[in-house]
């Protein structure tokens, strides 16, 4: 019997400022997975989450 895909899927999230902010503590950009209902979030995700780069709280939204 072939299994069928989940509901569930993993998701990566990216800091929205340390791609265009040249001014922060360490180069790089802050970047988290986590998982996500495809049938009830259909769009991106977008969390506030804490970017060790920028050394604070930012949002990070859903990349494929």
């Amino acid at each position: 019997m072939a299994k069928s895909k989940g509901a569930r899927i993993i998701i990566t999230l990216e800091c929205t400022e340390c791609r265009t902010n040249s001014d922060k503590r360490s180069p790089g950009v802050s970047r988290y997975t986590t998982t996500k209902n495809r049938r009830n979030t259909t769009n991106r995700l977008e969390l506030k989450k804490f970017c060790p780069n920028c050394n604070r709280h930012t949002v990070h939204k859903e990349i494929k």
